[in-house]
């Protein structure tokens, strides 16, 4: 069990400890977390960790130029074996 004197000197410690030595599930301990966070919290923390909406979309983004110039160079290898 993870040391209580850590509850006020490190709470967050403290709680990952909880979830460390399996006394509280993960998805518990993040419900909990999320439902006592404001909405402004919750985004803050999301675009602060990169996993907010910008970051996804930017990264989807990349995919999709990446499988764009995929297809123009076959396309052009496919030209140049045509000729």
């Amino acid at each position: 069990m993870p040391d209580s004197s850590g509850f006020k000197k490190n709470p967050r410690s403290y709680a990952l400890g909880l979830v460390e030595e399996k006394l509280i599930d993960s998805d518990t301990m993040l419900k909990a977390a999320l439902g006592y966070m404001s909405f402004d919290d919750v985004r803050d923390m999301l675009d602060d960790n990169e996993m907010s909406p910008r970051f996804i979309d930017e990264e989807e983004d990349e995919d999709d130029d990446e499988e764009d110039e995929d297809e123009e160079e076959e396309d052009e290898e496919d030209e140049e074996d045509g000729d």
